[in-house]
């Protein structure tokens, strides 16, 4: 029965809707939070939305999460999205390429045919796979907007949680409107993090229901609740619609009211009593045939089709179509949009079902779930979720099946991950062999760090640490370096160490094999106190036992540790043995490096130190690619700042910037906030290399605070503050830079800071104290720089000696000394291939010249300049350099732009993703917190995008967009 075929009161809300759905017929994409206590209502409004998006040709995507199913991973999004991907035609989605569907087949069960089996997506990198989501709602939404109705959130898995929170940090391109309804009071840490977050920024708008006037609640119940039935109705549940309909249903019923013993009180959301009787009196009406299909129906899950039902009830799929239709007929229970698939009538009516079912009845029936699955040849993720319930300790089948789910689901879903390896280890028998239980901590570690919960993975290892049999060396260095990793990550330096000295003398052979992985560990662990002389040590050591081993991975291992080491020392040898350390490592084939991919990662590391950036780039890169072929991305937060580093110096900052977008958000995602500063300051060199100052400024800024109040001392935190100073410094606040640099990194000999790059910001204090008026202290400055430069010999270090004291020189009145030294800084920077840093130095000697009054030699190398900054797109510093030149009296060339029409080729990358932005109607402080921009920045490149484009107005460059992404 229903008592209401029409939805009751609501006219606010509803016109809010209807904006929404007016705003993706325009083309703008939108999220919405309905937000509000059990049963008032929200479930009906998400319908609503999509009977009114329905009749507006939309397509409409609706998922729920379930309370009992809150392990299964992703599973919001494929109860939305699932089914209607099985149907598409493949030919759309093969619009998508190869690769993003891949990704997508690691959230949606139907697409696994789409994906070659060999490609995992790492742990690391679950944010390909959102984005991939993201470009998927895209193309549906090309031909009609996307409604993506998403019901009780709040019982969501974390990997919906986390996918939600990316499609919320940068909304689709595209008309789509993502609607979430929750239970405010219901949502965990994550959830309600990622809901305000989005509120902050103005990505998600909010709805919150309250109860029902007493009029709207006289007509919601009136044609069963008559005279001063309907006030006492509304006193009892205070205006909350499913409580009024629950009352009234019972209002209607002629047999007498039965004892219930119904308990409702959910995670804290009590429901009134009257209320709680009443639906116990609605359950104890039916047959007992009828209440068996019913409990076996809330244990195969919700919805539910006929055979699970069948199978968890213990009965014919004869007799659950029988009961159904009572089921169907009495509205318990409700159809779907897809054939043979059921809903109940309300979350809390499946949550009294299934806590009214006796306990043992619910055992078995959790049991019989599991095993229909099996036969099914159900995944392992949705029989483990019945194994769970029903298992008993030392079922060793269950044990396996858990293991087995959490294995499936550790790449993309490591937070359900760690909740089945944990059931697998209540599970195990005490008698179970230590190895098992121990592979079991390590995988359950594992999965906790890849959500960021780092003291977490670390408790688990030191529980595995205490199980390690006595002999099993192999064991101990895997537990014991993993512990180490964990306490690196939560500042836990001395614990590191002491655990990795006390497993490497309790070693039986002291240049064993094992004895090799824990010295290469123990140098790493001396890398995050900044000890480079400690870390060589070690990087001998273990070099000496990996040749008398004779193994070629670990020698490779040990030569690239040691060349970083030697890099960041200033070693006068470092050259040497990085070459030693490339040679070995070039003859490996891939199998075989990709045993130890940390030789590649510390070899790339060694040559951005060492002025070898195309070597970094194709070392890092290939590091990359055994790392994802293998998915194993422990090496991912080292090779991801040498590859990007590399590729600014060498002049290409649009792919440095992607490639630390990329890290930023990975990093973010899984929590690392270790990864997450170092990926933020090394973001903020590409930035600046782009001439994106405020970008520049605002990650260095966040860098800067998750290192000053989270990490440790180390050298993290150094590059942090520097990254910061530098920022400061292009921004023309040269004293605030000197004073960070002199307060936070050391003083002036920036003792956290290893080999040459330590000369390299040693050019900044000095130019940021003559900038500041200080000349002794840019003095000092400069003397250490041309020390530092001195101790390490090499080419990029001496040219930022030079530049030092060109700045020297400037201030000090003599232009063309300052401009033979800067001549001299962007040779030794060319020869090396950094190409931002010399176009720069000759910027510099330009600028020397012109102060000199040598307009000739002074407009040739501003030439220069401008002509390599317009090569690798840094438009801000070109244009301050052709300022020069047109103050020196020559031309410049005219940049033609076209307008209106098909002119998105003559907007900058960053111009052209804000345009994207305002089709999408984003205000511009919406778009400046998207972008990490100042509103400010925002507005200039506005009217450069409409100067370019030959528009005046925001609606103006929307059509000019719109018509240019039609026509492509």
């Amino acid at each position: 029965m229903r008592l209401s075929e029409h939805l009751v009161g609501r006219a606010e809300e509803l016109d809010s809707l209807d904006l929404l759905l007016a705003r993706l017929d325009e083309g703008g994409s939108s999220a919405l939070e309905l937000t509000g206590e059990p049963g008032i209502g929200k479930t009906r409004l998400l319908s609503e939305l999509a009977t009114r998006a329905d009749a507006r040709g939309h397509t409409v995507l609706s998922g729920r999460a379930t309370e009992l199913e809150r392990d299964l991973p992703f599973s919001v999004f494929v109860d939305a999205l699932d089914e209607y991907l099985q149907a598409l035609d493949p030919r759309r989605l093969a619009a998508l390429g190869e690769g993003v569907r891949v990704e997508l087949a690691t959230v949606f069960p139907s697409l696994e045919t789409h994906a070659d089996r060999q490609r995992v997506a790492m742990q690391e990198e679950r944010y390909r796979s959102y984005r991939a989501v993201r470009q998927l709602l895209e193309l549906l939404a090309r031909r009609h907007p996307v409604v993506l109705a998403l019901d009780d959130v709040h019982w969501a898995d974390p990997a919906s949680v986390e996918l939600l929170g990316a499609l919320l940090r940068r909304p689709p391109s595209a008309p789509v409107l993502v609607v979430l309804a929750v239970r405010p009071r219901q949502m965990d840490e994550r959830l309600s993090a990622t809901v305000e977050r989005a509120h902050r920024t103005g990505t998600l708008e909010r709805i919150e229901l309250g109860p029902l006037s007493a009029d709207e609640a006289r007509e919601l119940v009136g044609a069963v609740a008559v005279g001063g039935e309907s006030t006492v109705l509304y006193d009892e549940t205070g205006g909350n619609p499913f409580y009024l309909e629950q009352l009234a249903r019972s209002a209607t019923r002629d047999a007498p009211s039965r004892p219930s013993s119904v308990r409702m009180s959910l995670e804290g959301v009590d429901v009134p009593p009257v209320v709680a009787a009443a639906l116990g009196e609605e359950l104890a009406l039916l047959s007992d045939e009828t209440r068996l299909v019913l409990e076996g129906a809330s244990i195969a899950g919700d919805p539910f089709d006929p055979e699970l039902a069948a199978a968890a009830a213990g009965v014919s799929e004869t007799d659950v179509l029988d009961a159904l239709d009572e089921l169907l007929r009495l509205d318990l229970v409700r159809h779907t949009d897809v054939p043979r698939r059921f809903r109940f009538r309300h979350p809390l009516v499946r949550r009294a079902v299934y806590e009214l079912t006796p306990g043992g009845r619910r055992l078995r029936a959790h049991e019989r779930c599991a095993k229909a699955l099996r036969e099914r040849g159900a995944p392992a993720s949705a029989r483990a979720h019945h194994a769970e319930y029903a298992a008993r300790e030392g079922d060793l089948s269950a044990v396996a099946l858990l293991r087995e789910a959490g294995e499936a689901a550790a790449q993309r879903a490591p937070a359900s991950a760690a909740q089945w390896f944990g059931s697998a280890l209540r599970l195990l028998p005490q008698t179970a062999p230590s190895e098992e239980r121990i592979e079991l901590f390590l995988a359950r570690a594992t999965s906790f760090a890849a959500i960021g919960h780092f003291a977490e993975a670390r408790g688990s290892l030191l529980e595995a640490l205490d199980l390690v049999p006595s002999g099993d060396e192999a064991l101990l260095v895997r537990v014991t370096t993993g512990c180490a990793t964990a306490e690196h990550l939560l500042g836990l330096q001395s614990d590191a160490q002491a655990h990795l000295e006390t497993a490497l003398a309790s070693l039986r052979e002291p240049d064993s094999v094992q004895a090799v992985k824990l010295m290469i560990e123990l140098a790493v662990d001396k890398f995050h106190i900044a000890d480079w002389a400690e870390m060589r040590t070690w990087a001998a050591r273990a070099i000496d036992a990996a040749r008398q081993l004779g193994d070629p991975a670990l020698l490779a291992a040990g030569l690239g540790i040691q060349a970083w080491a030697a890099s960041l020392a200033g070693a006068a040898e470092a050259l040497e043995q990085r070459d030693a350390a490339a040679e070995l490592i070039d003859s490996l084939a891939d199998d075989v490096i990709a045993r130890r991919v940390d030789a590649l990662a510390h070899l790339a590391a060694a040559e951005l130190y060492l002025d070898r950036f195309q070597a970094g780039v194709d070392h890092a890169r290939r590091g990359v690619d055994l790392s994802r072929a293998t998915a194993h991305g422990d090496q991912f937060p080292l090779l991801i700042p040498a590859l990007g580093s590399c590729l600014w110096c060498l002049g290409r900052p649009s792919e440095s910037a992607e490639i630390f977008d990329g890290a930023i958000e990975a990093a973010r995602l899984i929590g690392n906030l270790h990864a997450l500063a170092w990926h933020l300051f090394n973001r903020t060199f590409a930035a600046v290399a782009e001439g994106d100052l405020d970008v520049a400024l605002a990650t260095a800024q966040e860098s800067a605070e998750i290192a000053g109040d989270l990490l440790p001392p180390g050298p993290v935190r150094g590059h942090a503050y520097v990254a910061l100073a530098y920022a400061l410094l292009e921004r023309g606040e040269p004293a605030r830079a000197a004073k960070l640099l002199a307060e936070h990194v050391g003083g002036e000999e920036l003792r956290m800071i290893g080999g040459g790059w330590r000369a390299h910001y040693l050019m900044f204090l000095t130019r940021a104290w003559v900038g500041a008026g200080e000349r002794v202290k840019a003095e000092r400055a400069a003397v250490a720089a041309q020390a530092c430069a001195d101790e390490v010999g090499l080419p990029k270090a001496a040219a930022m000696a030079q530049l030092s004291s060109a700045w020297l020189d400037l201030d000090a009145g003599e232009p063309l000394l300052a401009a033979d030294r800067a001549v001299s800084a962007a040779s030794l920077l060319e020869d090396v291939g950094d190409r931002f840093d010399a176009a720069g130095a000759c910027a510099l000697a330009g600028r020397a010249f012109a102060a000199a009054g040598d307009v000739d030699r002074a407009v040739a190398l501003l030439g220069a300049a401008a002509g390599a900054f317009e090569s690798f797109g840094s438009v801000r510093y070109r244009d301050e350099v052709e300022r020069d030149l047109r103050k020196l009296g020559h031309r410049t060339p005219r940049r033609r732009q076209p307008r209106g029409g098909d002119g998105l080729a003559a907007l900058s990358p960053r111009e052209l993703e804000i345009a994207r932005l305002v089709v999408d109607r984003k205000t511009n402080p919406e778009i400046a917190a998207e972008l990490f921009l100042s509103p400010k920045t925002v507005e200039t490149h506005l009217r450069n995008a409409f100067r370019k484009l030959g528009v005046s107005k925001r609606v103006e460059l929307a059509r000019v967009v719109e018509r240019a992404d039609r026509s492509s």
